[in-house]
C-alpha cells in the first residue's frame, strides 16, 4: 500500500464511519447533539462523545464544549469517554482534555483494508475448537465474563449493550464465539453500519492460554466472510498493539490512531 492509499482509506473512514452513532438506536439509549459532537448515553456503563470533526472550534469555545461534557458526566454520575483520533484538530485538543480532567487510556491503531482477500480464505481453527454465531443472553453473559477475565476489569455491562443492539436490529450485528468443548476461548462481533461500504470488527479477545494458535485470525476471516456476503468491500478495526501485526499481515493498513480520554466524576 502507498501513502496515498492510506490517505484515501482514512478519508473513507472519516466520511462513512464518523460520527460513530448507533443506528438504529437501541431501547434506553439517548443520542444528544451538542454543537459539532454527539453524546451517546445509556449504551453501556460509560457515556461517549463522538464526532466527525469539531468544525474548527478552538480556544475558549472548545474549552466550553469540553466543560459541558464534564457537567453531563457529573450530573449523571457516570464516566464519559471522548474518543480522540490522532488526526483530530486542533492539535492542542489532548492538552485541553487533560486540563479538564480527562485521563488518556491505551492507544489503538485504526486499520482499514479490503474485504475480498480476507473473505476468500477459509477460517482455520485448532483441533477441538469451533466457531459459532450467538444471540442468546446466556452466551452474551459468557462473552462479558471472558472479556472481564482477559482485560482484568469489570465488563459485565457489555452483555446488556450487545443484547440491546441485537434486539434493535438483528441484521446490524453478528456475534461470533470460539469454543473448546464447554469453554469459550475467544469472541468478537461484526457491525454493518447503514449506508456504508464498511464492516467494522470488534472484540476479538482471547484467553491467554489460547493465544498464538490462529483463533483470532480465524475470527477475523469468519467475520470478513460475513461482511463479503453482505456486499461490504472494506473492513475496519481499532487494533491493539497485539492484534495490529496480525491484521497488517492480512492486508489492513494503519490510517490513524484512537485514544479513549475518560472523565470519571
Amino acid at each position: 500500500m502507498t501513502d496515498l492509499d492510506a490517505i484515501t482509506l482514512r478519508a473513507a473512514y472519516d466520511t462513512q464511519l464518523r460520527p460513530d452513532l448507533p443506528d438504529p438506536v437501541p431501547d434506553g439509549v439517548v443520542v444528544e447533539p451538542d454543537g459539532p459532537l454527539f453524546r451517546v448515553l445509556g449504551l453501556d456503563q460509560c457515556g461517549s462523545v463522538t464526532y466527525r470533526d469539531l468544525g474548527g472550534l478552538a480556544g475558549a469555545e472548545l474549552d466550553e464544549l469540553i466543560a459541558r461534557q464534564v457537567a453531563v458526566s457529573r450530573e449523571r454520575g457516570e464516566p464519559v469517554e471522548w474518543k480522540l483520533h490522532g488526526h483530530d484538530e486542533p492539535a492542542d485538543l489532548p492538552q485541553r482534555l487533560r486540563a479538564a480532567g480527562f485521563v488518556p487510556e491505551e492507544q489503538e491503531t485504526v486499520v482499514v483494508g479490503p474485504v475480498a482477500p480476507l473473505a476468500a480464505a477459509l477460517p482455520v481453527v485448532p483441533e477441538g475448537v469451533r466457531l459459532r454465531e450467538v444471540t442468546g443472553r446466556a452466551d452474551l453473559d459468557r462473552i462479558a465474563e471472558l472479556k472481564t477475565q482477559v482485560w482484568g476489569r469489570d465488563l459485565s455491562g457489555l452483555a446488556d449493550g450487545l443484547e440491546r443492539e441485537i434486539a434493535a436490529d438483528p441484521q446490524a450485528i453478528t456475534v461470533v464465539v470460539a469454543e473448546a468443548g464447554e469453554t469459550m476461548v475467544s469472541a468478537g462481533w461484526v457491525r454493518y453500519p447503514a449506508d456504508s461500504t464498511f464492516a467494522t470488527l470488534w472484540g476479538g479477545s482471547t484467553l491467554s492460554q489460547w493465544r498464538r494458535r490462529g483463533i483470532y485470525r480465524a475470527l477475523v476471516t469468519y467475520r470478513a466472510r460475513l461482511a463479503g456476503a453482505r456486499g461490504r468491500t472494506l473492513v475496519q478495526v481499532d487494533a491493539s498493539d497485539e492484534s495490529r501485526p496480525v491484521l497488517e499481515r492480512l492486508g489492513l493498513v494503519p490510517v490513524t490512531t484512537t485514544t479513549p480520554y475518560v472523565y470519571t466524576p
